[in-house]
């Protein structure tokens, strides 16, 4: 055997182990990592509701997971709009350090994260506000705000969503406002430590 056909072979058997080496590869491999996919998925899907007895009483109480949501929203709505809340309105505004984003028609609050700034919009459609900081006024008086948020990736990464929950309040403290969450009941304390996670 000459020189040339030796080299020939050797480069044959190196594809052959290696298209068997991918073989391998596509056999085991890559079921293993679909499967811990989906495991991890299945992990991550809340549970059904469980069922808790209370001692005391007998009837059963469930509890109910909190769900992923893409964005948390809390709707201000003002006891008494006019002229005269549009102008506190600004003010407040002004004083959490609001910037107007004249593309969306919204302010943006940096909070603690500015990369994942609180939106403060019109609270009815189309959920606009104009520029309050330009004396612009809209077709509409402003009935209420609100405020939305996409919450942390991570739960110990939170501190914006207490500065969400601390602007609702202050404002609904200001403004003499219900505070409405996004199924448009009133939002409690319950549904503030929801938020906070």
């Amino acid at each position: 055997m000459d020189r040339t056909t030796a080299i020939l072979m050797l480069a044959l058997i190196s594809l052959v182990f290696g298209g068997l080496a991918a073989a391998i590869f596509i056999y085991v491999i890559i079921p293993w990592r679909r499967r811990r996919a989906k495991e991890k998925a299945a992990r991550l899907t809340p549970s059904p509701a469980r069922v808790v007895e209370s001692p005391a009483d007998e009837t059963p109480v469930t509890i109910q997971p909190a769900a992923k949501v893409s964005q948390h929203s809390l709707f201000i709505i003002f006891s008494e709009p006019g002229q005269a809340t549009e102008q506190t309105l600004t003010q407040w505004l002004q004083k959490i350090n609001a910037d107007y984003d004249p593309l969306k028609k919204v302010f943006l609050v940096a909070g603690q994260q500015p990369a994942n700034p609180i939106t403060i919009a019109n609270a009815f459609l189309p959920g606009e506000l104009p520029d309050l900081f330009r004396n612009e006024s809209a077709d509409e008086e402003i009935k209420g705000i609100s405020l939305i948020v996409k919450p942390p990736l991570h739960k110990r990464r939170n501190q914006q969503m207490i500065a969400f929950v601390e602007l609702a309040k202050e404002a609904a403290t200001l403004f003499n406002a219900d505070v409405l969450d996004t199924q448009h009941k009133s939002a409690t304390e319950d549904t503030y430590t929801q938020i906070i996670g």
